[in-house]
């Protein structure tokens, strides 16, 4: 029972029914009010002209939050969750080897795969269809591929494996990667776990759990790293292992880390490596926000876009999906970060 119940709460369309079902009825208690209120307001004592202008206000007012939600939930549903942003930044470094001047890093995130298929799945050609348009040296992906079991990841996999960039793509695992909202046993969930890891190989991915590949133009090299996911509280799994993906990295190596969520850049990254990029996501970039005001903001610190410390870097990619489908002010997005070597005057 608790199993299916899970289900239901994690398939992405269940929020959707809700949200109709919820303000349909209230609609129609609205409705019923205002019918019950005409027809009986000549049993009503004449009363006094500022009891009247409220009584008359109230119903205007409610009237209005109903029809404002509405257009919310309309709009967050089926306009909000279908916009893209292909976002460009420059960074510059002054210890970028001169070789990676210029170097193309296209990153997305937090796919979600089972809220990317059936009638939504046009949404992920699209956001595909741009990344591989950037013709990036670098593709990386920022965590969350599924909402709850790998098996979402099937109808979507001829997708996904079309990511193509110079040097490869490159991934992480994210808090949803992990069987945590799936309710079988452990057996069920180390078999479901296994099939999660294998599947950034079937996609022609290059999965880095505490690991790190280095990328080379000449005599010359970059490392990318990735650390597993690493939450702030024991909500989210807490693997992440800075003096593990980094072994073997030397003192200058510039380094572009992966982890999903960005609360381990403070925790972790900053403080116990020199890495100068770090991508994440996992925050979805609040999937609303209201003139610059995000919900994420308030549990995370660094919850969308660019961040700097010193001469180091985190950027939070909003994310391409998420478990309910509805975004307003949020949209999905596309991140193309151009390495540049900073020449000093």
């Amino acid at each position: 029972m608790n199993r299916l119940l899970l289900i239901i709460l994690l398939d992405p369309d269940t929020y959707i029914y809700i949200g109709w079902a919820v303000l349909t009825l209230l609609t129609l208690l609205l409705a019923w009010l205002f019918f019950r209120r005409r027809h009986s307001s000549h049993l009503v004592p004449r009363t006094s002209h500022l009891a009247s202008r409220t009584s008359h206000l109230v119903p205007r007012i409610l009237l209005s939050l109903l029809a404002l939600a509405w257009v919310v939930f309309l709009y967050g549903t089926y306009i909000g969750f279908s916009q893209l942003e292909v976002r460009h930044i420059e960074l510059a470094f002054d210890d970028l080897p001169p070789s990676f001047d210029g170097y193309k890093i296209v990153q997305f995130s937090d796919v979600h795969a089972g809220t990317m298929t059936g009638r939504r799945r046009h949404l992920l050609e699209e956001a595909i269809d741009s990344i591989n348009a950037q013709q990036a040296d670098m593709v990386v992906f920022t965590g969350d591929l599924q909402n709850i079991v790998p098996e979402e990841i099937e109808p979507v996999a001829d997708l996904l494996s079309s990511v193509k960039a110079r040097d490869g793509v490159f991934s992480v695992l994210g808090n949803h990667d992990y069987p945590m909202y799936f309710k079988g046993d452990e057996f069920e969930k180390y078999e479901k776990m296994g099939l999660r890891m294998n599947m950034d190989d079937q996609l022609g991915w290059t999965l880095l759990v505490n690991e790190r590949r280095f990328i080379r133009r000449g005599n010359e090299r970059i490392v990318i790293a990735g650390m597993d996911n690493d939450g702030a509280t024991e909500r989210f799994p807490q693997n992440g292992d800075v003096q593990q993906t980094l072994f073997g990295v030397r003192l200058h190596d510039f380094i572009v880390m992966l982890e999903h969520d960005p609360t381990a850049w403070r925790r972790k990254i900053l403080p116990h490596s020199h890495t100068q990029l770090t991508l994440s996501g996992h925050t979805h970039g609040g999937q609303v926000s209201l003139l610059g005001w995000t919900p994420a903001s308030i549990t995370y610190h660094e919850s969308r876009g660019l961040y700097q410390a010193g001469k180091r870097y985190l950027y939070v990619n909003s994310g391409l999906g998420g478990v309910v489908p509805f975004r307003l002010g949020a949209p999905a997005e596309i991140t193309v970060i151009t390495l540049r070597l900073k020449i000093e005057n």
